[in-house]
């Protein structure tokens, strides 16, 4: 089959389209026939470890997983023994973390993994680019009481952590401020916010308004700057380590002091999750934003694009 692999760690340029041995799905096990998949933060910053923390899982000199691609969608191929929860012909989406593998042909999952029967109606670059920022998103919001905490910023709603946030976020009741460039301030409405802050002409941190909760889902700002903008109890999340990997330690002492307080959970997923993603799609509460797609023999052209950090929502990869 073909791959997108790379066998050692650096710039876009390393990955490479390669014929790998096709996978055979073990005992519980589904091989899926990849019709979609995406390039994400989480893709290149495997790629390209800039942390020690990445590189235990990475590797620490050689990558473990060659083939990157942690979002899927497909239809499954072939049926391993002793699995019964999916047919041959199923067409089904989900999330490889960590493990990756869906920048190729095929990929075998067991079947009570993080995946599920794909939305109706959606398609498979619809369905395969969801997952990655719903995860993340569900991992920050999942966590917030909006009846008791109910005005919500998002810093960087156009990246697929932000979109989906927004998105997921609405749903349960939320008042939702994101900040964005000025192209993107339309889609944002269109998404739900109630209001919506261009971070070209203002510094959102130095308003006068305050929150009970900051998102900031591109990792850019640091809880010392927007601890101005939260109440007395407010709490702050960062999808990055932060400067000096402060947001983790933080995390830890910010609570002893009973204010503000820095949260970092570690992100999870599993199947329920991703039939919880199927489920908001089909009711209409969230949709996929996508960017641009390209053919897996461009993946170095997207990557690159990831990479400027300029995506508004996901980029896509069509596998077949």
């Amino acid at each position: 089959m073909k791959a997108i692999t790379h066998n050692t760690f650096g710039p876009p340029e390393v990955l490479g389209l390669a014929e790998v041995p096709t996978p055979e799905p073990g005992p519980g096990e589904l091989r899926v026939r990849v019709m979609a998949t995406t390039v994400n933060r989480t893709d290149t910053g495997f790629r390209d470890p800039q942390y020690l923390l990445v590189r235990l899982f990475s590797g620490l000199r050689r990558p473990k997983n060659p083939i990157l691609g942690s979002e899927f969608a497909g239809v499954v191929d072939k049926v391993g023994p002793n699995a019964t929860r999916f047919k041959e012909g199923d067409r089904v989406f989900g999330l490889r973390t960590f493990r990756f593998g869906a920048h190729a042909e095929y990929l075998c999952i067991k079947e009570d993994a993080s995946i599920a029967t794909m939305p109706r109606s959606a398609s498979f670059e619809e369905a395969a680019a969801v997952c990655d920022g719903l995860m993340l998103a569900k991992n920050y919001v999942g966590r917030i009481d909006f009846a008791r905490s109910p005005r919500l910023l998002i810093n960087g709603g156009t990246g697929s952590i932000g979109c989906a946030a927004l998105q997921l976020a609405k749903s349960r009741g939320a008042h939702v401020t994101v900040t964005c460039k000025t192209s993107a301030i339309g889609l944002m409405k269109e998404l739900g916010a109630d209001a919506v802050i261009d971070y070209t002409k203002e510094d959102f941190t130095i308003r006068g308004e305050r929150f009970d909760v900051v998102l900031d889902a591109v990792g850019k700002s640091t809880f010392f700057r927007c601890r101005r903008i939260l109440v007395p109890k407010g709490i702050y999340y960062s999808s990055e380590l932060g400067p000096w990997w402060q947001n983790p330690l933080l995390a830890l002492l910010t609570p002893l002091l009973g204010g503000r307080r820095v949260g970092f959970p570690i992100p999870t997923d599993r199947q329920s999750d991703i039939e919880m993603f199927r489920d908001l799609m089909e009711s209409g509460k969230v949709r996929a934003v996508i960017d641009r797609v390209w053919p897996l023999a461009d993946i170095i052209e997207a990557t690159r694009y990831v990479e400027t950090g300029e995506k508004t929502g996901n980029v896509v990869i069509r596998v077949a």
